[in-house]
């Protein structure tokens, strides 16, 4: 089992763990069919991405 060299304090620990954060994710309406999704990424319900169809849905 590994030993500490030097027991790091409460503190210290605190101060590096505090950075862990979530963050939401930043989503943006779809120009075509005004849903929700990620940024810089194709639409999952109408498959367009910058005006164009990039992948075809069969409605």
């Amino acid at each position: 089992m590994g030993v500490h060299q030097n027991r790091q304090s409460k503190s210290r620990v605190r101060k590096r763990r505090a950075m862990w954060k979530l963050t939401t994710p930043n989503l943006v309406e779809c120009p075509q069919c005004h849903k929700k999704n990620l940024q810089h990424t194709i639409c999952a319900s109408c498959g367009f991405y910058k005006g164009k169809e990039m992948i075809s849905k069969g409605e």
